[in-house]
């Protein structure tokens, strides 16, 4: 092995916005947006409004000039004040000067409590961007500065009869984002939350000339009304705002008909996925819930207490915790490490406890939901079992009793499946279709029968005790976690690293993709979020000429490419189902891993997944409907 020397020139001094241009993935993650650019200004403006500074934010986005606009009627800046030893000013160190932040000072203006990346944000959309504008007002007078490429280039200073506040345009790199990918869905979502997290401020936002208000002065309970509508089951939810020194809790609690649980923590204005105070809550929660079960006599003397897990089904919580102790793990800030939890002991194992006193009706309903998922999970856990012994290794091969209509992959290194592609196909036509033309070394293919069991609407025994599902257990080689019946994802035992769906171009065919997806996600959302689940596209339209050669297409857009170049005269079809393709066909559209048209399924971000799987798929129509009425005119076609 050769021996790599440093030299001189091996070592490289890189300044923070060099960096962050070579490697924009430390602080945006894997995503190609450049929302979070967005969220980052927008959170310097929430922030000021927090401690007490303006009640108006306004978003501007023109995705064909490629501008971007976030103003607010907060405080401003200290005009032309803090010049440092380089002739910068506290506005221009604040854009261009790495953890400048006033967040973080001992004077106790946010004492911690900020909202934005404390000294980055601001730095991180300057850097990323081919020019950045900021003009502030304050006191009759404004400091306005300009940015190429992340580098400042001019200030102007002056008087002048404006409001206080802040204007920040800027306009993305494409070299780091690509043509103007921004997610608006997700800035909606985003907005319409802070909006409920803060009900005396308003959020105005434009998106190429369309615009929206999000304003929501009945705070957070009047946001769960929006979301938990139709499907809500107690009569009177636990709402409760209440401070305790420096922290404080806005918290709101219900149950719904999902057999899930929907977890909204916020700390801080910033939305949380895991973390000590989320452990705090099932604590106090679950403990609260088991001593009411008690003292009313619904859990017997020889009863076990409830689990978290059994109390989770349906519970809706969307809370907002004020704090200074919160410890994050990362620069993100979306896993807290560790807290003071007093707050969340005092207000779910307090007021909560108290609450459930005084309504009994709804005390109740937690109980009897608690008790109907245990007898539910003590069914899917003898249903589990005969998985899991049907499947058992046979000590002769290390093969797994698999399914009789599985066509499995049989790799020449029996041990390595690395490889190993399933397809599940809609229906045993197109399964047939496919097994004759597939490589055996590294191809599988099971069939399932038209549509799957929606898993969003089902109980976890009727999930388990599906025999397709069980079949699709079985294929799939995980170990099964024996508390919920779920897989436990290993892609070492992962039998194969490349799941492909199969259905027809139709909208039956869209919609059996949809349920499978709601079956990976119940089974094992990991098999989605690291990028296992594939579809496979079959052509749209096929054009034959005369001579009876025949060019397809698997999008609009081709064929309109296409068409514009062809001389010869032809005949145009929309695509067939799947089983009624020649070998050919199958081979070239499907199975060829050079010529099929194969997409992954993954997401950075299951949260907004889960969301629209629920809307899609779940117990409420309503969303479902309000989402083909907006978006009907972008489909008409």
């Amino acid at each position: 092995m050769g021996k790599n020397l440093y030299t001189e020139n091996s070592i490289v001094t890189e300044t923070p916005r060099e960096f962050t241009r070579r490697v924009p993935s430390t602080y945006l993650g894997s995503s190609k947006k450049n929302t979070n650019l967005v969220k980052e200004i927008f959170a310097n403006a929430v922030d000021e409004h927090a401690i007490g500074h303006g009640n108006k934010i306004k978003i501007i986005i023109d995705t064909k000039t490629n501008t971007y606009v976030v103003e607010d009627n907060g405080q401003g800046f200290i005009v032309n004040a803090g010049i440092d030893e380089d002739g910068e000013t506290i506005l221009q160190r604040s854009f261009d000067k790495l953890n400048t932040s006033g967040k973080t000072s001992a004077d106790g203006v946010y004492e911690g409590t900020a909202l934005g990346l404390n000294g980055i944000g601001a730095k991180l959309t300057n850097w990323l961007s081919t020019g950045l504008n900021v003009i502030t007002y304050r006191d009759g007078q404004f400091e306005e500065l300009d940015f190429v490429d992340g580098i400042f280039k001019k200030r102007k200073v002056g008087k002048i009869k404006h409001e206080s506040g802040t204007i920040v345009t800027w306009h993305p790199d494409p070299q780091f984002f690509g043509e103007n990918i921004t997610d608006d869905a997700l800035l909606k979502s985003h907005f319409e939350v802070i909006a409920a997290l803060c009900p005396e401020l308003t959020i105005e936002f434009t998106m190429n000339g369309k615009e929206m208000v999000f304003s929501e002065p009945g705070g957070i309970n009047a946001y769960v009304d929006s979301k938990v509508k139709g499907k809500e089951l107690f009569s009177s939810r636990f709402v409760m705002d209440r401070a305790i020194g420096k922290d404080r809790l806005n918290i709101c609690i219900t149950y719904t008909s999902d057999y899930y649980e929907n977890i909204y923590a916020y700390v801080n204005l910033g939305l949380t996925d895991a973390g000590a105070h989320i452990g705090a809550f099932h604590t106090a929660f679950v403990k609260a819930v088991n001593k009411y079960a008690a003292d009313v006599g619904m859990l017997k003397k020889n009863d076990r207490n409830f689990n978290n897990a059994e109390i989770a089904e349906g519970l809706y919580v969307v809370c907002n915790m004020t704090t200074t102790t919160a410890k994050y793990d990362a620069q993100n800030k979306s896993r807290i490490d560790d807290i003071d939890a007093k707050i969340i002991n005092s207000v779910v194992g307090g007021d909560f406890a108290t609450w459930l006193i005084n309504n009994p009706a709804d005390a109740k309903i937690i109980v009897e939901r608690a008790l109907q998922s245990r007898r539910a999970r003590e069914a899917a856990q003898k249903v589990k079992e005969k998985i899991r012994d049907a499947g058992k290794v046979n000590k002769k091969s290390i093969f797994v009793d698999l399914p009789s209509k599985l066509s499995d992959a049989y790799p020449k290194n029996k041990k390595d499946r690395s490889k190993c592609e399933l397809y599940i196909v809609e229906g045993d036509s197109a399964g047939s279709s496919i097994n004759a033309v597939k490589d055996s070394e590294f191809q599988a293919c099971f069939p399932i029968r038209g549509k799957i069991l929606c898993c969003q609407k089902a109980t976890p025994d009727k999930v388990l005790g599906n025999a397709e599902i069980a079949n699709i257990v079985k294929a799939l080689g995980l170990d099964i976690d024996k508390n919920d019946g779920k897989l436990i994802y290993d892609p070492k035992k992962l039998r194969y690293l490349y799941i492909i769906i199969a259905t027809d171009e139709d909208a039956d065919g869209y919609d059996i993709a949809l349920l499978l997806l709601t079956v990976f996600n119940w089974l094992c959302p990991e098999l989605i979020e690291n990028g296992h689940i594939y579809r496979v596209h079959g052509a749209l339209f096929k054009a034959t000429f005369n001579d009876g050669t025949c060019v397809t297409f698997h999008t609009d857009a081709e064929f309109e490419s296409w068409k514009k170049t062809n001389q010869k005269a032809y005949k145009l079809a929309r695509a067939k189902g799947l089983g009624e393709l020649t070998q050919d066909e199958t081979y070239e559209q499907l199975v060829n891993p050079e010529t099929r048209d194969l997409v992954q399924l993954v997401t950075d971000n299951m949260e907004e997944f889960n969301e629209y799987l629920e809307m899609f798929k779940g117990f409420d129509v309503g969303p479902r409907r309000d989402f083909l009425e907006e978006h009907y005119a972008d489909y008409d076609e």
